[in-house]
């Protein structure tokens, strides 16, 4: 048996999870961004776990930027823990493996393990939410580069620059991603006509607006082909067997076609790509694994590993 933990900004969710990549008993605790607390309440579900089952190993899904050594450069929401070496701190109490992995590329990883790109040696996947992450998988192997940073493909710019502004607002994650992008962009928008504008988070009433709403139909417009763009650039800089997209709105199968729509229209404007489609231009398809993609994925890599004979203490 292993033991997953998937740490999120709101909620740190752990479970055992088996050789088949079942989850077994999962539960969860709220995530508090104080670093002595932090730590202590993660030593606590792992020396839970230990004294209930005989524990493999031991995989973390996390946000941020991880160093190969388990060092957290940055950690999204948990400002406490940046610069703290996670993985140091944790085997201090176990001698029981511990692999750290950033939450996009373990619901990358994941996918190979129990999803949708099982058997697919070449692929990527892109998690749409608050920002967009991603992972990418080369010949079976996950591709990190030499800080860990690999797969922020959030950072993209894909607009033209104002040279008035910070160019990130240009990203993908400020055009493309559903909280960062769709809804930031839709309450700037009517903040500006009406001050008095209730800002909306959730997704789903922007796109109920959409019949009746002028500034609803064009932002939406623009993050499919913001979002459509962004995803060729990817395929033209990796050349994926596949491209998986994850997050809550890849549950939609609106959404999927409609971005598969897009993708088309968008490539029809693309000569080279365009003469592609069909040929080496990677097929589009929803991540398998939703909200245990991150649990799942750190198992697996931490099973390969020790599997592999890969030294990781």
């Amino acid at each position: 048996m292993y033991l997953g933990i998937d740490i999120g900004g709101t909620t740190i969710k752990y479970g055992f999870i088996d050789e088949k990549g079942q989850i077994q008993h999962k539960q969860r605790i709220n995530t508090i961004d104080d670093k002595h607390r932090f730590l202590n309440n993660l030593k606590t579900i792992i020396a839970d776990s230990l004294r209930q089952e005989n524990i493999k190993g031991i995989g973390i899904s996390a946000p941020g930027i991880i160093d190969r050594d388990g060092r957290m450069v940055t950690a999204g929401a948990i400002k406490s823990i940046y610069g703290v070496h996670l993985k140091q701190e944790l085997q201090k109490i176990t001698d029981v493996p511990i692999a750290i992995e950033n939450d996009a590329n373990a619901a990358a990883i994941a996918e190979q393990w129990i999803g949708h790109a099982k058997g697919i040696p070449n692929y990527l996947c892109m998690v749409l939410g608050t920002g967009i992450g991603g992972g990418i998988i080369y010949q079976n192997e996950l591709i990190k580069g030499a800080h860990g940073m690999a797969g922020e493909f959030g950072w993209m710019v894909i607009k033209e620059i104002d040279e008035s502004d910070d160019i990130e607002a240009m990203s993908l994650n400020q055009r493309a991603a559903v909280i960062g992008g769709l809804c930031q962009r839709y309450n700037q928008r009517m903040l500006a006509k009406d001050p008095a504008h209730e800002p909306i988070w959730d997704a789903k009433e922007i796109f109920a607006k959409e019949k009746d709403e002028e500034v609803a139909h064009e932002i939406i417009e623009h993050f499919y082909e913001d979002l459509s763009i962004g995803i060729l650039n990817l395929i033209s800089c990796f050349d994926p067997e596949l491209v998986l997209i994850g997050g809550g709105i890849s549950a939609n199968k609106e959404f999927f076609d409609r971005l598969e729509s897009t993708i088309s229209k968008v490539a029809t404007r693309h000569h080279s790509i365009h003469y592609l489609m069909g040929k080496t231009i990677a097929p589009i398809k929803a991540a398998k694994l939703m909200n245990d993609a991150g649990m799942v994925g750190a198992v697996y890599q931490v099973k390969k590993m020790i599997e592999d004979g890969v030294k990781i203490i």
